[in-house]
This record gives C-alpha cells, sequence and structure tokens, in this order.
C-alpha cells in the first residue's frame, strides 16, 4: 500500500473519500440501542440475536465480542432521540480494499468479485439503507437512499462539503482526512484508520441532515466483507422476474426461484446494466437479498445454535464495522423483528436526472422526503436539535439581504432570481451585471453565514459559501455562473442548509410516493 495521499486515481464518477480502519473494542456499551446499522447485508446484525435466544454464557459471549471492529463516530455527530426506537443506518462500501487499505489481489476482485480495480470503487457508499424498529416492535421500516442523490453533504464537524452524490460524503471526507493526517506522520493502518473514520462522520451527518432523523447506530461493511458473509451463508435463494445476463457485473440467471454462490451473489446485487429501472432495480435486489439472508438464518435456526452463531460471527467480526455503543445482547432483543416477516423496504423518490459537476444524478426534494419519512417513522424521531456536529432545519429564513449579480450570460437571471429570494423570506438588495464566470459562487459579510448556507442549498451551489469583507454586513452576494439553471420551481421560503435543488415542481405526495414497488421481507421476493 503506498501511503502518500493521492495515490489512488478519482474518475468523474467516484469521488474521493475517507475511511479509518476501526478500533478494535469488546463491543457493548451500556446503551439500550436506537440502531443504525450499516451494510450490504444485516447478516452480521440479525446474527447477534442468537445470543439473545439460546442463554449465551459469558465466555462465548466475550469470544463474540471481544474481535469486533468498533467506531466512535456517533459520538460526534450522534443526535438525540425523542423515543426508544432504533433506526439503524446499514452502509455498504464500495471499497476493494482491506480493512489497512491494503488492494485486495487483481485476480480475486477480477475473477471472484467481477468488481474491477481498486480506482473504480475507491470509498463510496454505495448502499444506504435506514431502517426504524419502532419501540412498541411492530412493523420495521426501512428504506433505501439511492447513491446518486444530489445532496448538500456534511463533514463530522458539521462543515460543509458542498453539493455532492450522497455516496461521495464519505470519499470525499476519507481524501481530506488522510491528506491531513499524512502531514501529521500518520502512516500505514493507522492512517487508513484515522481516514475511515472521518468518512463514517461525514456519512452519518449528511444521512441525518437530509433526513432530518437521528441515527442511533449503524453498520458498515465493504465488497470483501460482503463476500466472505456469503460465503459462510451460501447457497442462498433469489429469485428474479426475468433471465439477465450482464457482462460488467458477471450475473447470468435465469429466470425464477434459484441458489446463488459468493460470487453470483455479488453479482446479483450490483446488477444495473441491462436493467429497466437501472440503479432503482439494482437497489430493489438488495433489499430482496437482505429478505432472503435473513429468512435462511431463521429456517436454518442460526437463531436457536450458538455453534452456528459462532461460525457466522467468525467470519463477520473480520469484515463488519459497527458503532461502539451498540450492545449486541441488547439488540438482539429486537433484532427478531428483522426476521419475522416484519420489514417492508421502499426507496426515496427522487425527481428525475441531471448533470451537476459533469456527472450524472437524481435530484431531490428534500422536505417531500423527510414529510415521506416522517410519516412512516412516526412522532418521536425528529432530530431539530441535534447534540453535537449536525445542523438544524431552521423554521424561517435567516437574517439577510441578498444581492445577485449575473454572470450567467441568461439576460434577466439575476432580477428573476432576486426576486425569487425575496418571495423567499430574504430582504432585497439590488441586481446588476458582472463577468461571466463558469460556476455559482456564494460569498456573504459579517452576521450572514446562515443565510449564505441556506441560499446556497436552495441554489445547488457546489462550493460552500465563504466569508468576504468586501460584502457588507448582513449581506450574501450571490454571482451566478454559467451553470446556473434556476432555483426548483416551488422551493420552499425555509430552506434548510441540507436542501438540495430539483428542476421539477415540488407537489404533495402523490399516490406512489415512493421509487417502485415496495419490497417486504419475510421469505424470497421476486424482483427485476
Amino acid at each position: 500500500m503506498r501511503d502518500k495521499p493521492g495515490a489512488e486515481r478519482r474518475t468523474s464518477s467516484n469521488r474521493p473519500g475517507s475511511r479509518r480502519t476501526p478500533r478494535r473494542r469488546g463491543g457493548s456499551g451500556p446503551r439500550t440501542p436506537r440502531g443504525v446499522i450499516v451494510g450490504r447485508t444485516v447478516a452480521g446484525l440479525t446474527s447477534a440475536a442468537v445470543l439473545a435466544t439460546c442463554g449465551v454464557s459469558w465466555a462465548a459471549y466475550h469470544w463474540i465480542t471481544s474481535g469486533l471492529n468498533t467506531s466512535d463516530a456517533l459520538g460526534k455527530v450522534g443526535r438525540k432521540h425523542l423515543d426508544n426506537s432504533v433506526n439503524l443506518l446499514l452502509i455498504g462500501l464500495d471499497s476493494r480494499k482491506d480493512m489497512n487499505g491494503n488492494d485486495l489481489p487483481k485476480e480475486f476482485v477480477q475473477d471472484e468479485l467481477h468488481a474491477g480495480s481498486s480506482e473504480i470503487g475507491y470509498y463510496n457508499t454505495n448502499t444506504l439503507i435506514l431502517m426504524h424498529i419502532p419501540a412498541d416492535g411492530g412493523k420495521v421500516q426501512a428504506f433505501s437512499i439511492p447513491r446518486d442523490d444530489y445532496v448538500q453533504t456534511f463533514n463530522g464537524d458539521g462543515s460543509t462539503q458542498g453539493h455532492y452524490k450522497i455516496k461521495e460524503a464519505y470519499s470525499n471526507a476519507y481524501t481530506g482526512a488522510r491528506e491531513r493526517l499524512y502531514k501529521q506522520g500518520r502512516r500505514g493502518a493507522d492512517l487508513e484508520a484515522g481516514s475511515r473514520e472521518a468518512g463514517r462522520e461525514a456519512t452519518l451527518a449528511t444521512v441525518q441532515n437530509f433526513l432530518d432523523v437521528p441515527i442511533d447506530h449503524f453498520a458498515e461493511v465493504n465488497l470483501l466483507g460482503f463476500y466472505d458473509i456469503a460465503k459462510v451463508l451460501q447457497p442462498i435463494q433469489v429469485c428474479l422476474k426475468h433471465p439477465v445476463k450482464d457482462r460488467y457485473s458477471g450475473a447470468d440467471f435465469p429466470a425464477g426461484l434459484q441458489e446463488v454462490n459468493p460470487r453470483q451473489a455479488l453479482a446479483f446485487v450490483r446488477q444495473r446494466h441491462g436493467l429497466d429501472g437501472g440503479d432503482l432495480d439494482r437497489t430493489h435486489r438488495q433489499q430482496a437479498f437482505l429478505s432472503s439472508v435473513t429468512h435462511k438464518l431463521k429456517s436454518e435456526g442460526v437463531f436457536d445454535s450458538l455453534g452456528k452463531l459462532q461460525g457466522l460471527f467468525g467470519v463477520v467480526k473480520k469484515d463488519l464495522v459497527i458503532d461502539s455503543k451498540l450492545n449486541v445482547i441488547d439488540f438482539a432483543q429486537q433484532a427478531t423483528n428483522l426476521t419475522g416477516g416484519k420489514v417492508e423496504f421502499n426507496t426515496l423518490p427522487t425527481e428525475g436526472s441531471a448533470t451537476r459537476n459533469h456527472e450524472d444524478v437524481q435530484l431531490v426534494n428534500p422536505e417531500k422526503i423527510r414529510a415521506l419519512v416522517q410519516e412512516r417513522f412516526g412522532h418521536g424521531t425528529s432530530s431539530a436539535s441535534p447534540s453535537a456536529g449536525g445542523s438544524s432545519a431552521p423554521a424561517k429564513p435567516a437574517p439577510g439581504t441578498v444581492d445577485v449579480l449575473n454572470g450567467s450570460g441568461r439576460t434577466g437571471a439575476a432580477a428573476v432570481e432576486l426576486k425569487a429570494l425575496k418571495d423567499a423570506g430574504y430582504a432585497e438588495g439590488h441586481a446588476s451585471n458582472t463577468a461571466p464566470q463558469p460556476h455559482t459562487t456564494v460569498v456573504y459579510g459579517k452576521g450572514a453565514d446562515a443565510a449564505a448556507q441556506q441560499i446556497a442549498g436552495r441554489l445547488g451551489v457546489t462550493a460552500a459559501p465563504r466569508a468576504s469583507t468586501t460584502v457588507p454586513e448582513g449581506h450574501v452576494q450571490v454571482t451566478l455562473g454559467q451553470d446556473f439553471t434556476g432555483a426548483p420551481a416551488g422551493a420552499s421560503s425555509s430552506p434548510s442548509p441540507s436542501d438540495s435543488p430539483s428542476d421539477a415542481a415540488s407537489s404533495s405526495p402523490s399516490d406512489d410516493k415512493f421509487a417502485g414497488d415496495a419490497v417486504k421481507e419475510g421469505g424470497i421476493p421476486c424482483v427485476n
């Protein structure tokens, strides 16, 4: 492994990200889990339920937890939860590296993972699934967040990265932390550990701000971890509505119910080429695979056998990263909800495709999405007052007078945008022309930082707003660039720092609120 920062190549569609090799510690804290679990599969988490159902001895418990990889990322960005429900974030990291940051063997990556070189996936989070387990043990609601959602991304300290695909929050933070820590003299596994932790913090902060719900626990697994888990559990049954063949992922499956080995399992959840729904169908594949795994664990009696649990955990604990506050025994008491057919997976909606930063992205309507999440999660999940690191959504536009300069080349754009910002609740300044510039920028004077953050979010400005002594106190100066396409129609007058642009008009949730059909756990769902 090369320690020098920047050694990994970056592509336009895969921004760098940060990842820190987790600390190893005995795995339980005193807190009853309200969980967030990260990963392409819940196999690691659901396996914890075995401990609760088979009267495990302290020695067995210690053996299972002593090798767990744990993270303190939530200690910096966690938000207060208002009830005893459990929010679990599952993170699937698209990295072709091991826990120490070393490249996986080329032959293994190409022949078994069929995933290309380590330069491709980098540290993007290609799977983000938020699961909500109600305090009363009712139906578990799970939302997949499309990886290309164009949102305001955050670092763990609450600072903004700009607008990027949500999957890039981890990779952006990883790269920044790696460069900083390298200058401080950290090398090897220690450098990788610190960088990955920054990535986790950024992902947690970004998801919390985007959905406006607290994350209580999380789990993370990368491609190698997914493969190893599938290897222990093989064969795993899946079901397809149609036959598929794809040279990119290596998927080659007939229609109907079938068993897959680890290599095929990875192809099953990674395929997007050749599918009518593209990434949407891939998301449904991931949801269906989670259902198949939990169904297998339950039907084979893993939850009643300490020996089977130890066999599973012997693999899981070297690949899985969980937060240090997650008590696996306590969590096991609720984990049966994940295996009893009580989970419904939905995919959060988007507002259509667009190009931002020379990349194909999915535009989103944050307010619409937050309303959907609150509707399904119920009361007690709002996180308007973060305990650390996050930014809360303001009740009204922050004080500020807005001046708009037109460098976009579009006649009248400044006047039109100034009126829109005035209608949104900001004080009206002046509109004028300026020299053409490629990108829209936001700068602000003393005391107008909050308004600047809101306006930048509203307009989808990539670069973070910056302070300027040339801008009058209390003013925000927006300079429209050639990338400016207009604020989203129907944009709220109360934008939050994590709002993202949408070219489509906002509307009340329709009957088809989510992207595609729901996938219900409890068996082997058949998907595209």
